[in-house]
């Protein structure tokens, strides 16, 4: 069985670093366009013939890589157009990529929203690598003079996104076997990235347990959702949540991180099948 999976990232120094932990690259792999002008890297883990059998060489692991934009709304329309793409049938026109079935099955087993992120303290120290149980659009609601309102409070729209919690497991089980310090918990889609100790008190008040805070996940989350597939947010902490003290910001050790933890996955959970 091929698992395929979809990794969007926000700016191309996350796909680097994601794909730089992708070591396989067999048939098929390379980069291919996308409507609307994205492309994606395609990245194809292949087992030799068994015994000398006649047949090629069989994927066990299709992973994409695209850069999807900086916030919600950008990385939205880009992972629904990779999601459209790979869900028409080869011969289908406008010259996408797609190789997928259109009967009722999902166009990828799995799709991860990926990056660097504000870590919470003490819970998610910088280097650290955070895995979402839950995605959540953290200031898509109402704000009154007495409280904030989240759109379910409101009567409409959602602004969560639980994550399988099997999924959740296996992730944090491979990066604890691989001893990457990481924490399991919320992470919170925000438009504006907290700058004060105050907002960060706040959400932190608000999201009880949220580890880390990015622009992107929730945007990845809905389009995941549009087309049936499970989702998880997988971030390394790079800056403390709260007064934006560039000169303890640890980018490089946050970008080493998510590439170890590529590394990890996919010599395990991207290649084999679930319990």
């Amino acid at each position: 069985m091929t698992h395929r999976i979809l990794i969007v990232t926000a700016v191309a120094a996350e796909a680097d670093s994601v794909a730089r932990g992708l070591p396989f690259e067999g048939p098929g792999s390379g980069e291919f366009p996308l409507p609307g002008g994205f492309r994606l890297r395609r990245h194809a883990d292949t087992l030799p013939p068994p015994g000398g059998a006649p047949r090629g060489p069989e994927a066990r692991a299709v992973v994409d890589v695209l850069v999807g934009g900086v916030g919600p709304a950008a990385v939205a329309v880009a992972t629904a157009t990779a999601l459209a793409a790979a869900s028409r049938p080869a011969d289908a026109p406008h010259g996408t990529h797609g190789t997928h079935g259109t009967h009722g099955t999902p166009p990828y087993d799995l799709v991860v929203s990926a990056g660097i992120a504000g870590g919470f303290q003490p819970l998610a120290p910088l280097g650290s690598v955070v895995v979402s149980d839950t995605i959540v659009a953290a200031d898509l609601g109402a704000r009154t003079a007495d409280a904030y309102l989240t759109v379910e409070e409101l009567g409409f729209g959602r602004s969560t996104h639980p994550v399988p919690a099997r999924l959740t497991e296996r992730i944090s089980r491979v990066l604890q076997e691989g001893a990457q310090s990481h924490a399991v918990g919320p992470v919170l889609t925000v438009s504006t990235v907290t700058g004060t100790a105050e907002r960060a008190a706040e959400l932190a008040k608000r999201h009880p347990g949220a580890a880390a805070e990015a622009m992107e996940g929730f945007g990845v989350a809905e389009a995941a959702a549009a087309y049936g597939v499970p989702v998880v947010e997988i971030r390394a902490v790079s800056n403390a949540v709260g007064p934006r003290d560039r000169a303890a910001w640890r980018i490089g050790q946050a970008m080493d991180s998510l590439r170890y933890t590529f590394q990890l996955l996919s010599h395990t959970l991207f290649v084999e099948p679930a319990p």
